[in-house]
């Protein structure tokens, strides 16, 4: 699978953990391992587990004896997720493409996928490949972010971006806050044949640790950095420009929203 997905590579993985993790994704994975757990399964998919933050939670949360299988199409994503583990914490990891899932069915309880749906090229591909194995009356749980006037940090780190190439701005920051039609997305659900589709909107605040770090996640922590590099951009004057911009407009905290989706398989 060629998507945006696989290019958390190189030093990617530690900035994005480091300064994404805490900002945006923590309070998120918390409430998204609490619902799969509250299923109380014996055995857990994770899809586009990235550095670990949801599995993390989800090892907190879940019986010991639960299977956890953690998955990702990025390498060096999951080798910064094993650094959050014991070696006996009954955790596997492999290199997965959610769109072709290497399992027979059905084998999972619940499916889980914290911000990765909208990095699949074939959305409604995913999700019959979840279907296909889950155990008749198992549940997929998933978030996307909301549109950019619900989480207003990333519309103006594009636009401080974008006045540094007027010319060909970097794109990456339209993808992850592309793909938040509900109706739209329930249609994909119920045509790939799930059933008892839900839709929560889940708005959060944001405490702002560090914006130093934030923003260091934002420049150096995502693809951003590559489109960055490819224009000849200054790294370290842009993350200047987006850690000013984030002290003037948030100063302590910011407004982010989520979309919270379950959907089950029939029994």
């Amino acid at each position: 699978m060629t998507s945006q997905s696989s290019r958390f590579v190189g030093s990617i993985p530690e900035h994005y953990d480091s300064g994404l993790g805490p900002h945006i994704f923590t309070d998120y994975a918390a409430d998204i391992a609490r619902r799969a757990a509250d299923y109380k399964p014996s055995s857990v998919l994770e899809l586009a587990a990235g550095t670990g933050i949801v599995t993390r939670k989800l090892r907190n949360l879940l019986p010991v004896g639960t299977t956890l299988l953690a998955t990702d199409l990025s390498p060096p994503m999951l080798e910064q997720a094993k650094k959050k583990f014991a070696e006996d914490e009954n955790v596997r990891f492999e290199v997965v493409d959610a769109s072709s899932l290497p399992y027979d069915p059905p084998l999972f309880d619940v499916v889980v996928c914290q911000f990765g749906v909208m990095f699949f090229p074939d959305k409604l591909k995913s999700y019959s490949e979840v279907l296909r194995v889950l155990k008749p009356g198992g549940h997929y749980l998933f978030n996307v972010w909301d549109c950019w006037a619900a989480n207003p940090f990333a519309e103006i780190v594009y636009e401080t971006i974008a006045e540094v190439f007027p010319d060909d701005p970097p794109g990456f920051y339209r993808v992850p806050f592309g793909y938040h039609d509900i109706d739209a997305i329930n249609a994909s659900l119920r045509e790939a044949g799930f059933t008892s589709i839900t839709a929560k909107t889940l708005p959060l605040r944001s405490r702002i640790l560090s914006a130093e770090l934030l923003a260091r996640g934002i420049v150096f922590g995502s693809p951003l950095y590559e489109e960055i590099v490819s224009r000849n951009g200054d790294l370290v004057a842009i993350h200047s420009r987006v850690q000013k911009v984030l002290e003037s407009q948030f100063g302590n905290e910011m407004p982010i929203q989520a979309i919270v989706f379950g959907a089950e398989s029939s029994p």
